[in-house]
């Protein structure tokens, strides 16, 4: 998809995944979710 905006060209493409970006975005993921229940746990001891 291109988008011609006065003097600039804008060029979106859709990226292209590989299996090891799939698996940190998982572990990512997973730890921001750990890390989101601790700050709750914590919370509700307060």
């Amino acid at each position: 998809m291109i988008f011609n905006i006065i003097f600039f060209t804008i060029e979106i493409r859709k990226r292209e995944a590989n299996l090891e970006a799939a698996i940190h975005q998982e572990q990512v993921e997973k730890l921001y979710e750990e890390i989101k229940d601790r700050q709750i746990a914590l919370y509700r001891y307060m």
